[in-house]
């Protein structure tokens, strides 16, 4: 099959990266002769219409940038067979012949719908901070999540020092666990509170002052937010209650999102965009693009349509040993 025309959107969380993703993407359809459509806002701006012709401009002076210019949201109706039925006849008469999804597994789930409904080609691209995909390694915009962490800490640590006080920071990730690993070991935090353990109160104030009986004058406690935020307020509450402890709460929030990509997400994502061009060139799909032994590959679909907390939970013994 020889696709002359595909469209592009990006669904769910933004991520840095996602940009230099559909600037590959768009780059690489050109190069091979295709045409691109961008779909504004997700599947909720498929099913409005909202298209965007794509060409070599739209796509100049944007890897640097945060965020995704074809912007993003969620769409309920997208779970009714319907609306996603409608979603193909729309495309199908703007001459859309095949679509590329960056987003997270609901995302994908999402496109895996237009596959097995419709045999509609769709590809995938992994974009969410929370590196949470089963299937890859790395999603795009975690490596620059968690250098806004790393040096929110580092700052957050000055000040710590400085006024001998302990600090809860807390870091996205919802169930998953990579940021706050990955932020914890690389701020030599004395303590991660993962998302999938009750938290272990009396451990949490032992160590804390077995710090102060050695001398040290601060801590930092790297919380992982899980389903809701703010859980750092019932940490902050029962350490002051019951241990007589007063810590201080910084939740990092939305910052981790936003921000200029590091270089190890605009080249990750550059390979990811070329190569999901590249598959549909070569007749492979359903399929994502992944990162597997430091390699981007391409993978079935159906193996990355669930949340998976496998990447980096092998460092949690190594946070709890550095963390003495």
């Amino acid at each position: 099959m020889s696709f002359t025309h595909i469209g592009l959107l990006c669904s769910g969380g933004d991520a840095p990266g996602m940009n230099c993703a559909i600037r590959a993407v768009v780059r690489t359809a050109i190069y091979n002769n295709m045409k691109v459509t961008g779909i504004k806002r997700g599947y909720a701006g498929l099913l409005r219409g909202e298209f965007q012709a794509m060409n070599l401009s739209s796509v100049g002076n944007i890897i640097q940038r945060g965020g995704t210019i074809l912007q993003t949201s969620r769409c309920p109706e997208w779970h009714k067979p319907e609306y996603r039925a409608k979603a193909v006849e729309i495309m199908k008469h703007q001459g859309i012949e095949a679509l590329v999804v960056i987003g997270g597994d609901g995302s994908f789930n999402g496109a895996k719908s237009l596959w097995d409904e419709h045999k509609f080609p769709v590809i995938g691209i992994p974009g969410t901070i929370d590196n949470d995909i089963s299937g890859t390694e790395y999603t795009i915009g975690f490596d620059t999540a968690v250098q806004t962490g790393i040096e929110a800490v580092d700052r957050i640590r000055d000040t710590a020092h400085s006024h001998a006080r302990t600090f809860l920071v807390e870091v996205m990730g919802r169930n998953s666990s990579a940021i706050a690993l990955k932020v914890g070991v690389c701020t030599g935090a004395e303590n991660v509170l993962l998302p999938h353990e009750k938290v272990v109160h009396q451990k949490l104030a032992d160590d804390i002052q077995r710090g102060v009986a050695r001398g040290k004058e601060s801590s930092i406690i790297i919380v992982a937010e899980g389903p809701t935020a703010g859980r750092s307020y019932d940490i902050q509450n029962v350490l002051k209650d019951m241990f007589h402890i007063n810590a201080h709460v910084a939740i990092l929030g939305h910052i981790q999102r936003g921000g200029s990509p590091t270089s190890n997400d605009r080249f990750i994502a550059s390979q990811m965009g070329n190569q999901a061009v590249q598959s549909l060139i070569d007749d492979k799909f359903p399929m994502v693009t992944v990162v597997r032994d430091g390699k981007v590959l391409m993978a079935p679909l159906d193996e990355c349509t669930t949340k998976a907390d496998h990447n980096f939970i092998e460092y949690q013994k190594l946070a709890e040993i550095l963390s003495i």
